[in-house]
C-alpha cells in the first residue's frame, strides 16, 4: 500500500529533516505548517492553523495520510497555557483526520522535559530523575504539556484504532530558521560573533554541565527512528528515547567547536554566563555582519535561541539518556556528536547563514 506521510511542523528542525528522509524513501509527503516549507523538493506544502479546526478541515480536504508525524509545539507564557494550547493542536488535528479512517500510525515528538519537568520547574530540586533517564520512569507529579499531548494521542488511538509512538530526544541538532529551540545554530552564531569581534568563545553554562556527561540528538537520527517506529510492528504503541548513541563532556566538546571556528575557547570559570546576556546587544552587529558577508538572515533572533541554550547548558545535573529500549528492538543507528555539530556548521556556511 502507498505510504502517505503528514509531517506536522515541516518547517522546523525535526520536521524538515524527517520530510527529506521520507521523500528519499519514496513516501508521498505532505508538510503542514502555518508557513509551510517550500524549499524541500517534492514536499507538498499544506498551510493550516492547528488551533482552528475550520482551517485544518479546509487544508486537509482530499488528503488522507496513512502516517502522521507531529513535530511541532507553540511556546506560551505559563505551563497551564502550554498545556491548553499544545494539547488543543494535537486534538484538533486528530479529530479532523478521524472521519477519513486513513491513519494507521501517529508519532509524537516530545523530549527530555518529560523527565526533567516543564519550563517553570525545569531541572529543579524535587523533580530530578536518576540519570541516565529511561522510558520506564514514571511521570513527574507536576503539570507538563508533553503529558497532555501524549494523552491526546492515546485517546485518539483508542477512538480510531491507529498505532502510536512517542519519541523523546535530548537537544536536537540540525538546521532551521525561526526555530524556538536551536542550540546548534545558536552556538554557530555565537562563535561567528566571537570570531568577528575577537571575543572569547565562553562556555555559558553550569559546572555540572561542563564536567558531567551529556548527549544530544542529531535531527537526522531522530528522523530515522521516527520512520523505524512507524514501520516496525514491534515498536508500535511504545515510547522511545532517542539520542546519537554516545556521550561526551562539554569540557571536551567546547574546545572542538571553538577550533572549528578558529576562536579562543574559555571554559567554565565558576560562574554561569547566560548567552541571553552575552548576545543581548548583538542584533545590530549581526545585521552588519549579514551585509558584510552577504548572509541570508540578518535577524539574529531568527537564528539564535539563546534562552533555550541557557536552559540546557545551565542545568544543575549531568543529563544523559538510556537508549537500550529501541536498541533491543533493532534500532541500531549511531551518530558521532562532533560530526553532528561540524556537519551543521558546514551546512550553515554553505547556505550563507553564517560567515
Amino acid at each position: 500500500m502507498e505510504k502517505i506521510a503528514l509531517v506536522v511542523g515541516a518547517s522546523g528542525i525535526t520536521g524538515s529533516n524527517l520530510a527529506e528522509k521520507l521523500i528519499a524513501q519514496g513516501w508521498t509527503t505532505y508538510g503542514l505548517a502555518r508557513n509551510p516549507n517550500t524549499e524541500i523538493n517534492n514536499l507538498i506544502p499544506v498551510a493550516a492553523d492547528l488551533l482552528s479546526q475550520d482551517s485544518l478541515e479546509s487544508a486537509m480536504t482530499d488528503i488522507s495520510p496513512t502516517h502522521v508525524f507531529i513535530t511541532t509545539w507553540m511556546r506560551q507564557e505559563t505551563e497551564a497555557e502550554n498545556i491548553r494550547v499544545n494539547s488543543l493542536m494535537v486534538r484538533n488535528l486528530l479529530e479532523v483526520l478521524s472521519p477519513q479512517k486513513s491513519v494507521q500510525h501517529v508519532a509524537l515528538v516530545t523530549g527530555l522535559k518529560h523527565y526533567l519537568g516543564p519550563f517553570e520547574a525545569y531541572a529543579k530540586a524535587g523533580t530530578l530523575p536518576v540519570t541516565p533517564v529511561r522510558e520506564e520512569h514514571p511521570r513527574l507529579d507536576i503539570e507538563n504539556f508533553y503529558y497532555a499531548q501524549e494523552d491526546e494521542v492515546y485517546a485518539a488511538a483508542e477512538r480510531d484504532g491507529f498505532t502510536w509512538s512517542i519519541h523523546r530526544p535530548h537537544t536536537v541538532i540540525g538546521k532551521a530558521i525561526g526555530n524556538m529551540m536551536n542550540m546548534g545554530t545558536t552556538l554557530a552564531v555565537y562563535a561567528s560573533i566571537c570570531q568577528e569581534t575577537s571575543r572569547p568563545f565562553r562556555f555559558p553554562g553550569s559546572g555540572a554541565q561542563w564536567n558531567g556527561l551529556s548527549d544530544v540528538t542529531d535531527a537526522r537520527i531522530l528522523a530515522e527512528q521516527l520512520i523505524w517506529a512507524a514501520t516496525t510492528e514491534a515498536a508500535h504503541n511504545q515510547a522511545f528515547n532517542i539520542t546519537n548513541g554516545e556521550v561526551f563532556r562539554w569540557n571536551w566538546l567546547w574546545y572542538q567547536l571553538a577550533a572549528w571556528f578558529g576562536v579562543e575557547a574559555a571554559g567554565f570559570d565558576g560562574t554561569i554566563h547566560p548567552l541571553e546576556v552575552e548576545l543581548a546587544n548583538d542584533g545590530p552587529l549581526w545585521k552588519e555582519m549579514a551585509a558584510k558577508y552577504h548572509l541570508k538572515e540578518p535577524d539574529l533572533n531568527r537564528l539564535a535561541s539563546a534562552w533555550h541554550t541557557d536552559l540546557d547548558l545551565g542545568r544543575p545535573i549531568e543529563v544523559m539518556t538510556d537508549m537500550s529500549k529501541s536498541r533491543q528492538l533493532g534500532f541500531l543507528v549511531y551518530q558521532d556528536t562532533r560530526a553532528s555539530f561540524f556537519d551543521l556548521f558546514a551546512q550553515l556556511r554553505q547556505e550563507q547563514l553564517i560567515p
